[in-house]
């Protein structure tokens, strides 16, 4: 399954990097048009966590996987077949419906193979999912010098093919055993107890709100950083897509690593302190950047990157361990699915939240991190009353990483 993340990663950072290009230049939209299609499909795309979720605690998970990458290849191919706006806004949907659905999916792939050993077996996923983006990236940026409209067209056919073949990889995959499907026989029927409804647990839901705060730091990276060196009179704009590379190098050095600090459910847990505090930190550092020269700037700016990347990480760790701890192991489809929403809806929320803190100034970015921070330490409490007891993912080993 780690080849099968690092070619759909490597698919996803050749689209990813040209898509707006694409519809501004080759399908000639406005910047208007551009807009409102990217936020229909990410709207739409919200759906597909918790869709996926319940339809994979009921059908074998790796026929959904594949047939939700099949899905993602079609819709990628079918933007090559037109220019009418409304298809291309419905094609974008369907795409944006299946790559949520799918990143859930491969989450409960990663939960039930890896078992007790899931924090680190995420965090290897994730490594190798930045690795991928990496490349995708500069394939695409390769791809752009030619600057011609075929360019485009072959990356986004580049990544209709790298989900065909994450298909193809898939069925091969054996599927894991899942405590809401069991083989059952006339003689001896299975018990159906009727599943928990993660939308009827108020607990749960509360911990996915306070997600999707902690999540912000997402809209950071891709809005907050760029914008804010954008209209500073200080910083190189150059800067900003270093940083960029700056967060991918970091987390794939320091993703596994650290996520040994949260290899059970209550190190993970813990870890909710310091992260508030590396929140704190971060955004300080945004709000001093606005005050001195160059040198000075681009060094809180870093320090600011170096601090929301380390949050990043050990968020991740925080986040896939908890979300499964709290999470009945005859649904964990569906309690997944309903977590995926938070990672969807900080999409939205997140490009709002960042650019009302540059709208407010060195205050605002003070006040962001400080939201956050805070946040951290409401999820602390409000998770120890709801985690099993013994609440332990894996024995604290020291794992060689050769």
């Amino acid at each position: 399954m780690l080849w099968i993340a690092l070619v759909d990663r490597i698919g996803s950072g050749l689209w990813a990097s040209v898509s707006v290009l694409y519809f501004t230049y080759v399908s000639d939209l406005s910047v208007t048009q551009v807009g409102t299609l990217v936020a229909v499909s990410g709207a739409v795309g919200i759906a597909g966590a918790p869709l996926g979720g319940r339809i994979a605690d009921r059908l074998p998970l790796t026929r959904v996987l594949t047939a939700l990458q099949i899905l993602r290849a079609l819709a990628s191919v079918a933007l090559l077949t037109t220019d009418n706006y409304f298809l291309l806004m419905a094609f974008s949907a369907v795409g944006s419906l299946g790559d949520r659905a799918a990143n859930v999916l491969t989450k409960l792939y990663a939960t039930r193979v890896a078992g007790p050993d899931r924090v680190r077996y995420q965090a290897v996923n994730r490594t190798v999912a930045n690795a991928g983006w990496a490349l995708g990236g500069l394939a695409a940026a390769g791809a752009l010098a030619v600057g011609t409209t075929d360019a485009y067209r072959w990356l986004l056919l580049g990544d209709a093919l790298s989900f065909a073949a994450v298909a193809l990889a898939t069925t091969r995959c054996g599927e894991p055993p899942s405590a809401t499907r069991t083989v059952t026989t006339s003689k001896n029927p299975a018990p159906t107890a009727r599943p928990r409804n993660p939308w009827r647990d108020r607990a749960y839901l509360t911990y996915v709100a306070s997600d999707t705060v902690l999540f912000l730091d997402d809209a950071v990276f891709k809005v907050g950083l760029p914008l804010w060196i954008a209209h500073s009179d200080h910083a190189p704009h150059g800067l900003a897509p270093l940083l960029m590379v700056l967060n991918n190098v970091m987390v794939v050095a320091f993703q596994v690593p650290l996520a040994r600090l949260g290899a059970t459910t209550a190190a993970a847990r813990a870890l909710l302190i310091p992260l508030s505090a590396v929140f704190a930190l971060g955004g300080t550092a945004m709000a001093l950047s606005a005050a001195g020269g160059t040198v000075t700037t681009t060094s809180f700016l870093t320090g600011a990157a170096i601090a929301f990347t380390v949050a990043e990480m050990l968020h991740a760790t925080v986040s896939w361990e908890l979300s499964v701890a709290l999470a009945p192991d005859t649904a964990q489809g569906a309690y997944l699915g309903v977590h995926g929403l938070a990672q969807s809806a900080q999409r939205s929320v997140g490009p709002l939240a960042v650019t009302a803190a540059i709208a407010a100034g060195p205050l605002g970015w003070t006040a962001f991190g400080a939201t956050i921070a805070v946040t951290c330490l409401f999820q602390h409490r409000i998770v120890r009353e709801h985690l099993p007891r013994p609440a332990l993912s894996v024995p604290p080993v020291t794992v060689s990483e050769h």
